[in-house]
């Protein structure tokens, strides 16, 4: 991607298949200055990377209505939707109330003819087929300039072949008419559509919900007082007030005041969480029983959820690989069976008794078409890929592509850090032992005024120990890197550095010794201990049949401790990020699929050499920006979650895509009539019309249960 690269989203109205989406695809790709063009016909969205020197928003969105389309005012897809639907549902009014008298009068067989009826029956069905058939036949026009054949090419033929055989009929007062096919297809096709349509909004409801978490107003405390104004006019530094039971409406710090906050539908974390003086809090989520007094740090745009949000958006937006296949099938289907529709006109004009055979003929020619319709297939991998990615948001996973879900389908081997991974990332005093002529006291403040002045995460767990004691001043302090830190204090020379195992303490602990006036004075016991959930997720992962891998720079007593509580057997210790690296290639190297589980900064190499870098920690800009899936809430167990959602999501995917095959591969051949001598079997325009309607909604619902997958 050009480092000029800017990317903007259009929502767009007017597509009526998957087709449509890849018209508008191709025409934006054409456009001089684009770098990347992807449609998502189950989002309405179209995505695309641009250089701004050579195009402007304007000239795409030129160029999408130059390809028979429109993009929509509002940037809030549900509204677009609501709209698309409300106007599918006014034409399928009109043409449910056009075609039942037409239908009537046709199934009639004479019961309810009378002079005039077929003049009747075109009065009625014109409206159905030009009017509410309109969007399927502007589709066919854009097909045809662009001499090109999509789902709306099938339709739009099926509907006017009937229609203008029956009108020919009607004016040379000879043969029977088929105004009630036409009219009947569209009008099942319509209700299809605004099935489908109700269908597919409800696999983005996950997002939708998490977007509407945000309050639309802020409480401003501005000299004193306090003002409720729009989030979008609160910056950076201003300070709002919280009161209890309301949602934070903006990303910030607490400057004041304490109280517990339910943040589950951002982190999925189901405890509420305790906010004091210092505390960050995140936009959406839920204050409890006290009031906040908080600063705020990013503006709305910018907060966690909306960044989620913007996330999951992308991924969904963007094109899987088996949706790739997919549309290649596609791109040859419809030409195919506009071909096999031609064939079976000619061979049952041929072969049937020329009393009727035009009739007979045309009958099945229109069934073809009508049932070839593979929107099935256009559906199968977007409505699952929405429902998937919202799910996992609500559980706190973020999937950024569509890629990413289907590379987390195919992991066999996962790679796990252990600092901040496995382990808390917060090492504690464990355990400490004096030497005669000691006191616990005097040595922990003796080793907390040197450590004090260090950035060790070790001299952090000795110094929170040591927050009850005196608070000694040092000088002299020096620190060198791989053998400790020393200082004077009380006139005392003081020295901190790490000891060879002893014996006593546990396996997993680092042991520091002090030495005080060149006497060691005692030991101190620091270990990194496992997260409570650490070995229910790798129990998961094994029993998952994953190859499980611990890698550390930690030494090698401390890793086979941890790993060992866990129940690891594969560790390596004592290795650098280069390392780490290393190790991911030799894992690949034996034609492992790997997926490596880190924080996404210091094991960025590793993440990056990785099949799926997983990032874990709260979602920083830098662990966003590494890893192909991150994780909002440091909890092991989201692991084996993300992997389940994504074999799951792509099993749906392959079910979907089977059945949309199958569905085409046994319908076309019987409304072809190849059963018809055999086993009597035939299958009539309008039947076809609903069938082809039943399948598309049945890949949306089968994608509907990824969004209650709840593992």
């Amino acid at each position: 991607m050009s480092s000029k690269a800017t990317r903007v989203d259009f929502p767009i109205k007017g597509m009526t298949c998957a087709g449509c989406a890849s018209t508008v695809t191709a025409a934006l790709s054409k456009q001089a200055g684009v770098t990347q063009a992807s449609v998502n016909f189950a989002t309405r969205r179209a995505t695309v990377l641009f250089d701004p020197a050579v195009t402007t928003k304007e000239t795409l969105s030129r160029a999408i209505s130059k390809a028979g389309y429109a993009v929509a005012e509002s940037q809030d897809t549900a509204q677009v939707e609501a709209e698309e639907f409300m106007e599918m549902r006014h034409r399928f009014v009109i043409a449910l109330l056009c075609s039942l008298p037409v239908f009537t009068i046709a199934m009639g067989h004479g019961m309810f003819d009378f002079p005039g009826s077929v003049w009747l029956q075109w009065a009625l069905t014109t409206p159905v087929v030009f009017y509410c058939g309109w969007p399927f036949l502007r589709g066919a026009f854009v097909d045809i300039r662009r001499r090109s054949a999509g789902m709306n090419s099938l339709i739009a033929l099926g509907t006017l072949s009937a229609y203008l055989y029956s009108a020919w009929a009607v004016i040379t007062h000879h043969h029977a008419v088929y105004f009630e096919s036409a009219a009947v297809i569209v009008t099942l096709i319509i209700l299809g559509r605004m099935l489908e349509s109700r269908a597919r909004a409800q696999t983005g409801d996950a997002i939708r919900q998490l977007a509407a978490l945000t309050p639309p107003t802020a409480r401003l405390i501005k000299r004193k007082q306090e003002i409720d104004v729009p989030v979008e006019d609160v910056r950076p530094n201003d300070i709002i007030l919280i009161r209890p039971g309301e949602r934070i409406p903006l990303d910030g710090i607490v400057l004041e005041g304490f109280s517990p906050v339910d943040e589950a539908m951002l982190t999925g974390e189901s405890v509420p969480i305790d906010k004091i003086e210092g505390a960050s809090v995140f936009a959406g989520t839920m204050n409890s029983t006290g009031s906040l007094r908080v600063q705020v740090t990013q503006a709305s745009s910018e907060s966690m959820l909306a960044k989620i949000v913007e996330l999951v958006e992308q991924a969904q937006g963007q094109t899987a690989p088996i949706q790739r296949l997919a549309d290649r099938v596609s791109a040859w289907f419809v030409p195919a069976c506009l071909l096999i529709a031609v064939l079976t006109f000619g061979i049952w004009y041929a072969i049937t008794d020329p009393a009727n055979r035009l009739e007979t003929a045309l009958t099945r020619f229109v069934a073809v078409l009508i049932i070839a319709c593979p929107c099935a297939l256009g559906l199968a991998t977007p409505t699952a890929v929405l429902a998937a990615t919202g799910r996992a948001a609500r559980l706190g996973i973020l999937f950024k592509s569509g890629d990413a879900l289907e590379t987390a389908a195919g992991i066999s081997a996962v790679v796990l850090d252990k600092t901040g991974t496995i382990t808390e990332g917060k090492p504690k005093v464990t355990l400490i032992k004096i030497e005669p002529g000691f006191e616990e006291a005097e040595v922990l403040e003796y080793a907390a005024a040197v450590e004090r002045h260090s950035e060790h995460p070790y001299a952090k767990a000795i110094v929170d120990r040591a927050s009850h004691l005196r608070n000694l001043t040092v000088t002299g302090f020096s620190a060198q890197p791989g053998r400790g830190a020393t200082g004077v204090a009380e006139e005392h020379a003081i020295g901190i550095e790490s000891a060879p195992d002893v014996e006593g303490f546990p396996r997993e602990s680092a042991v520091l010794r002090v030495i005080v006036d060149g006497k060691t004075a005692g030991w101190i016991g620091v270990a990194d201990m496992a997260r409570p959930d650490s070995k229910m997720a790798v129990t998961r992962l094994l029993d998952m049949k994953y190859q499980v891998t611990l890698l550390t720079g930690d030494r090698k007593s401390v890793a086979q401790a941890i790993a060992g509580q866990i129940g690891i057997s594969d560790v390596q210790a004592e290795i650098n990020p280069a390392g780490k690296l290393e190790a991911v290639k030799r894992l690949q190297a034996q034609d492992q699929r790997v997926a490596m589980v880190g924080d996404g900064i210091n094991d960025s190499p590793a993440l990056a050499q990785a099949d799926l870098g997983i990032a874990m920690g709260s979602g920083t800009g830098i662990a966003l920006a590494t890893a192909s899936v991150v994780l909002l809430r440091p909890s092991l167990n989201l692991v084996p979650q993300a992997l389940t959602i994504a074999k799951v999501a792509m099993r749906i995917i392959r079910q979907n895509i089977f059945w949309a095959f199958l569905f085409n591969a046994l319908a076309i051949p019987l409304a072809a009539g190849v059963f018809h001598s055999w086993l009597g079997w035939d299958l009539s325009p309008m039947v076809a019309a609903g069938a082809m309607a039943l399948s598309s909604i049945m890949v949306v619902s089968n994608s509907l249960r990824l969004s209650r997958l709840n593992r």
